[in-house]
């Protein structure tokens, strides 16, 4: 699969391709590069990076609105990697 960047170093992604791996508007992506060149994966969370928290977060509390937290994150420069 080929696909071109443009002059400010944007590359679009086949539909396919991001339906596939289930991508959103705002979605981050991991880059790395290889000996065999770049490599592009979703950057997902781990959930287990969240046991230390079990037991600490009242279970009454309502679930988060993960839209209004996508959104905070995107603002937040000191919330992005």
């Amino acid at each position: 699969m080929i696909v071109k960047m443009t002059t400010k170093r944007q590359v679009t992604f086949p539909r396919k391709v991001v339906e596939r791996l289930g991508l959103k508007e705002g979605d981050s992506l991991q880059i790395s590069e290889t000996p065999d060149g770049i490599l592009i994966r979703p950057h997902r969370f781990d959930p287990k990076k969240l046991a230390p928290l079990r037991g600490k977060i009242r279970s009454d509390l309502p679930a988060p609105d993960l839209e209004d937290v996508r959104h905070a994150y995107a603002l937040n420069p000191r919330l992005r990697d």
